[in-house]
């Protein structure tokens, strides 16, 4: 059996030598080469061709998100990022997902000793995972212009959310993949799009939040993380906060999110079934349920149960651009995709199924 190759990219010796030692006691994986800073990794990747590289992202000196989005550009590889949790390494860790990086794991808050053998399933797990990703799966997410690769921020900066009175809704669920779906997505959607979106990505505490500030940064529709009882506005990008599942209810004539720290739901807090579900009741809404990239099956179950309910229309990211393509496989397998689009065409497909394309001619 042909073992899997990795290039490991970190500043430190010592966190060069772990890395590599806890990814040398699995018998398919081989480390073959470590790269200190940006331009190394860069020419060892051309040179070696791994199959999977990892980087520590957060380190200054590594100038590390040069190297991403060198290898990205030059010869698309499958990136693992590892982050340390802190603000900056957080920040660094996003922006590193969405110009490419495919996953990414939160490293131990002490990096000494044995610490970072907490690690070795997660890093393991995901590394073979990373290596099954399609050549033109990371080719397609990469030839899309990026606003933040490129530094462009959205025209319109004043954002201030739409009305209360809305009578469309618009569910998204995303896993593995999804901050670079996500940005694909909403920052393709105009400033006058008129209903809320209520997101979940499957992401820890404070990466949401960040990923919530980046994406309103490069949209021309408000994006925030949710906040409990808060009330929903068209034209608003609503975040599920980490580690809380978020739900819709309506009061009225308007809707407020609730959030809430029930046990995990197929694994994960927050759940996309748990959002679908409580999108299912809000009958005076025309509902329209997407689920993208991701692994497992979280949201399928939701989706059958919106759809069966009259959800106005389901709709799927298609394989081609999937970085994981579990979570809308698992929809299909259930019948109950009205549409199977790339990520690149999702914002034009959701403006067409609340009827605002129509609008725009």
């Amino acid at each position: 059996m042909q073992k899997l190759k990795v290039l490991v990219v970190a500043t430190s010796v010592m966190m060069r030598k772990q890395i590599s030692n806890l990814i040398a006691e699995d018998s398919i994986i081989e480390v073959i080469g470590a790269a200190r800073n940006a331009s190394e990794a860069v020419s060892m990747v051309q040179e070696l061709r791994p199959d999977v590289v990892t980087i520590d992202i957060e380190v200054p000196e590594l100038n590390s998100l040069v190297a991403l989005s060198s290898i990205m550009s030059q010869r698309p590889t499958p990136i693992l990022i590892l982050s340390s949790g802190s603000k900056d390494g957080i920040t660094a860790t996003i922006t590193g997902l969405q110009n490419g990086a495919v996953d990414f794991i939160s490293k131990p808050t002490q990096l000494h000793g044995s610490d970072l053998s907490q690690i070795k399933d997660e890093l393991i797990f995901k590394l073979k995972q990373a290596a099954q990703i399609p050549l033109r799966t990371l080719i397609l997410n990469n030839i899309t212009v990026s606003k933040v690769m490129t530094g462009q921020q959205a025209e319109d900066n004043s954002k201030n959310g739409g009305m209360e009175e809305f009578d469309q809704i618009v569910a998204i669920g995303c896993g593995v993949g999804g901050p670079k779906a996500l940005e694909i997505v909403i920052s393709s959607l105009p400033a006058n799009f008129s209903y809320p979106l209520l997101i979940v990505q499957h992401m820890p505490p404070k990466y949401t939040k960040v990923l919530a500030e980046r994406l309103n940064r490069f949209s021309s529709v408000r994006v925030v993380e949710a906040k409990d009882d808060q009330l929903v506005h068209g034209g608003t990008a609503y975040i599920a906060p980490g580690n809380c599942h978020m739900t819709v209810v309506q009061q009225g004539q308007v809707c407020r999110i609730k959030l809430h720290k029930k046990a995990p739901v197929n694994g994960y807090r927050p759940s996309i079934d748990v959002l679908f579900e409580s999108i299912t009741g809000l009958k005076s809404l025309k509902q329209h349920l997407i689920l993208m990239t991701g692994r497992g099956n979280d949201g399928a179950r939701g989706m059958l149960n919106a759809k069966q309910a009259g959800a106005q229309s389901t709709l799927v990211e298609s394989q081609e651009t999937s970085i994981v393509n579990e979570m809308p496989e698992a929809a299909g397998e259930l019948k109950c995709v009205d549409y199977e689009v790339p990520s690149f065409l999702l914002a034009s497909k959701i403006m067409e199924v609340t009827g605002m394309l129509d609008e725009q001619i």
